[in-house]
């Protein structure tokens, strides 16, 4: 038995004035053949799971294409062209295949097709031809679209937000695919597609209302013949006909039953409908808040939520730590501007810098003040433990740390999802020492933050990846959607 392996994964922000290029791709993951297992074995990512259990059943793994690029804008048209040419290639080099574990994103946009995950899955599928089974794991900020279900026999989603389960899904996809290539099970899956924008900041998955739906979900997991079920989010800052929540239920050769539990579980959702309407708290009120609790209080910046493609240089809770003069405080900046000229300066000297505010007008004005140079660093670091997007290396370029009046900025040459808490303490920043921890996102920077912090608030500020999907001027969603329109009617198909 011979299994390929497919990953292609990046987040596309549609709301952002840019496009990601191939070289976004080459910056992070372009493999082919053995050098997708060469990178991806052994690592916390989804793929990692399809090898182990691969390994572990006795059925070779089959390293096809991987490519991977941190969330950003759309997908250039040239860079989607290159990508999809490379994959016929793989594939037309990988021989016989008796099946095809894959790992789309699911909230991946090119500039030409809007479906890029269903684009590129009906491509496997009309390379292996119908009686192939194509199983494949899902980020739960996916918009699915029918396509990208018709092209597979099952999509199984992470569970966990932050994302500390896709190994886990790797492994529960490959063992279906196991399981289906020796005739002991038939995955049939049946989706919805219910027309609800869930807001960012209701997409915790340990937490209240989402935990609600959890538990249905894993209830309904008991019941005789069901294989799989998934909970999708949505990405709110994608512009496409898909955005917003769906779901899948697999069951065991009865498509009936799938159809049937998956309106059951998608009318409960549709039920709750008003509790996934976000509770925002704007930067002021949030710092209020602050002042009253024992720190360290991680302040998490929705609007620059770099997790989402944001520029990763907003500065409006920057200017307001800084204009009430509440610290010690520290947050990550990206200006490689700002970097060359501290380190022009030197280490131990003092330079006025202008910070931030640059990629453009959504994300605060530029904060300028006299800084202090602390470090100079090569900007490289690696994370052991599972943590949000399944990385475990990161290199966020030369990196300059500098300190105003209480406030400590890293500013960095890349763009750096806060992930990972090493981001921090690689370079000798203590975490503790700090009563404000500024980190750009909403929900990937949990799992990093919560162990060094006593409180986290998810602060409504402006820009790409602001909270309030109403801001964001919409084209082709589909309309009527809540709660863009609140009086929307629906009835699970």
């Amino acid at each position: 038995m011979r299994v390929g392996i497919i990953a292609i994964l990046q987040e596309s922000n549609t709301f952002i004035n840019g496009v990601t290029t191939l070289a976004h791709f080459e910056q992070d993951l372009l493999a082919e053949g053995a050098a997708v297992a060469d990178r991806l074995r052994g690592s916390h990512h989804e793929t990692a799971g399809f090898f182990a259990e691969l390994d572990a059943s006795g059925i070779e793994a089959v390293p096809i294409f991987a490519a991977r690029a941190y969330p950003y804008a759309t997908v250039a048209d040239d860079a989607f062209q290159h990508l999809m040419a490379r994959l016929t290639a793989c594939l037309n080099q990988a021989g016989p295949l008796d099946g095809v574990l894959v790992a789309p994103h699911g909230a991946t946009v090119s500039a030409k097709v809007p479906d890029f995950d269903g684009h590129w899955l009906n491509l496997v599928r009309e390379h292996v031809g119908p009686k192939i089974p194509i199983i494949g794991t899902l980020d739960l900020h996916g918009n699915v679209s029918p396509q990208m279900g018709q092209a597979c026999d099952a999509l199984i989603g992470y569970r966990t937000n932050p994302h500390l389960d896709q190994y886990q899904r790797g492994l529960d996809a490959a063992r279906m695919m196991v399981r289906t290539l020796r005739g002991e099970i038939r995955p049939t899956m049946a989706c919805q597609f219910p027309p609800l924008g869930i807001n960012i900041e209701r997409q915790a998955c340990a937490e209240m209302p989402c935990k609600a739906m959890y538990q249905l979900a894993d209830d309904m997991l008991k019941q005789p013949g069901v294989l799989s079920n998934t909970l999708m989010l949505g990405f709110p800052y994608a512009d496409v006909a898909e955005m917003g929540a769906s779901l899948m239920v697999v069951t065991d050769n009865n498509p009936e039953l799938a159809r049937k539990l998956s309106r059951e579980l998608a009318q409960a959702w549709w039920n709750r409908r008003h509790d996934f309407i976000g509770q925002l708290i704007p930067t002021e009120a949030a710092l209020d808040q602050a002042e009253k609790l024992l720190g360290p209080i991680c302040l998490l910046d929705m609007g620059d939520n770099a997790g989402g493609g944001s520029p990763a240089d907003g500065t409006e809770i920057i200017h307001a730590l800084y204009r009430r003069k509440l610290g010690p405080a520290f947050a990550s900046l990206y200006d490689p501007e700002a970097v060359q000229q501290a380190l022009a300066a030197g280490v131990g000297s003092t330079v006025k810098l202008t910070v931030g505010g640059k990629t453009d007008d959504q994300h605060g004005a530029p904060l300028t003040a006299t800084f202090r140079v602390l470090g100079d660093f090569d900007g490289k670091f690696e994370e052991t433990q599972p943590r949000h997007g399944g990385f475990t290396k990161f290199d966020q370029g030369r990196t300059a740390l500098v300190e105003s009046e209480g406030l400590t900025l890293m500013l960095t040459s890349r763009r750096m999802v806060p992930f990972s808490i090493r981001q921090l303490t690689a370079f000798g920043v203590d975490p503790a020492k700090f009563r404000y921890l500024v980190a750009k996102g909403v929900h990937a920077p949990v799992a990093a933050y919560r162990p060094v912090s006593q409180h986290l608030i998810r602060v409504d500020t402006s820009g790409v990846t602001c909270a309030d999907m109403t801001k964001l001027a919409f084209h082709h969603r589909r309309r009527p959607m809540f709660p863009f329109e609140m009086d929307t009617q629906w009835t699970p198909e």
